[in-house]
């Protein structure tokens, strides 16, 4: 059975040097920090004068990510952003160049290997009409989608003024994976730093896909192929409630079915850390809307696709459909 893995990261080796840019300090470097304990490189991701983070040349090396593939039981990847790099705070056309470094780096590193890698690049969402002539680049390249974040600078992704974005993204038959980043909200969220991503990605997730929902991008674009981050954080956990009331409320234009029916078009990962939640997921949205994800090389699975399959009890069907199938239908590789 083939396992493929829907949600990991690249960072590029280097970035071109910011030149004259008005990006200044917020354009990305990389500083070499030699190597690890284990022989590897690891260098620094330095945003807006600070390290943002350390990483390891599995970030950029196609034959390191072949290498530990089987390690995580894994035999594909879908390669997209770090999604800090995602700078919508920068200029429109220092946000299209850095969009490009990122989508040309994902392109090089499939045709290292075409067998073992799919791919999702960026565009410059901070200026709706650019990124819709970016797709054609995306599509040009090679690459099966894009990867674009919870929220553009504050701002939902169902807003209105992203519509034409995703009537573009479907017209061309472009997958959209959306990643928690930057909650909105967080400075209510009390605790250690992690906390974060551990409390806020999980709503900011839900908040992007029920936004998708009220907003009526859904309803807009139905054959639109969208994935949600992390399981789609708290959405599914929502779902009777915002049934509920549109059930008192009544149809309405933006979407005349229950938002529940528009839930189960949207594709998710299986990021919830544990199989009581994906099995709630499952039952909630359906087994051939889930695929099987990581967060690598940032994080790794507490269990490897194989024993979760065991664990939920998963019929043949489920597992060709988690495992590669679904993943498969989300990059518009399948029917």
């Amino acid at each position: 059975m083939m396992n493929i893995d829907v949600h990991t990261h690249i960072v590029p080796e280097s970035f071109p040097p910011v030149g004259n840019r008005p990006a200044g300090d917020l354009w990305p470097k990389m500083e070499s920090q030699g190597l690890d304990d284990a022989g590897f490189e690891k260098s620094n991701v330095v945003i807006s004068g600070r390290n943002f983070r350390t990483v390891l040349d599995r970030c950029w090396s196609s034959q390191r990510r072949i290498d530990e593939m089987p390690s995580e039981g894994f035999d594909k990847q879908v390669l997209s952003p770090m999604p800090e790099l995602l700078a919508y705070r920068l200029t429109p056309d220092d946000g299209l160049a850095l969009s490009r470094v990122l989508s040309e780096t994902i392109a090089r590193m499939m045709d290292y290997d075409p067998n073992r890698f799919f791919g999702l690049g960026a565009v410059p969402l901070q200026d709706v009409d650019l990124a819709c002539r970016e797709l054609s680049n995306i599509k040009s390249l090679g690459l099966q989608g894009v990867e674009i974040l919870s929220n553009i600078q504050g701002i939902s992704p169902g807003d209105p003024k992203f519509l034409p974005f995703f009537k573009e993204a479907e017209s061309l038959g472009t997958s959209i994976f959306i990643h928690s980043q930057h909650p909105t909200f967080g400075e209510r969220i009390e605790g250690p730093p992690v906390w974060n991503n551990a409390v806020g990605f999980p709503i900011e997730s839900a908040l992007a896909g029920a936004s998708l929902i009220g907003g009526g991008v859904l309803k807009e674009c139905p054959e639109l192929r969208v994935c949600m981050s992390h399981g789609g954080g708290t959405l599914a956990q929502i779902l009777p409630r915002l049934d509920y009331f549109w059930g008192v409320t009544g149809p309405s234009d933006l979407f005349p079915d229950p938002p529940s029916t528009y839930a189960k078009k949207l594709f998710y990962d299986d990021i919830l850390f544990n199989n009581q939640s994906l099995r709630f997921l499952i039952d909630s949205v359906g087994s051939s809307q889930i695929m099987l994800g990581s967060d690598y090389p940032f994080q790794f699975r507490p269990q490897k696709p194989d024993d979760q399959f065991i664990d939920l009890k998963l019929t043949k069907s489920e597992i060709e459909g988690l495992s590669h199938t679904n993943c498969l239908r989300f990059l518009g590789l399948l029917d």
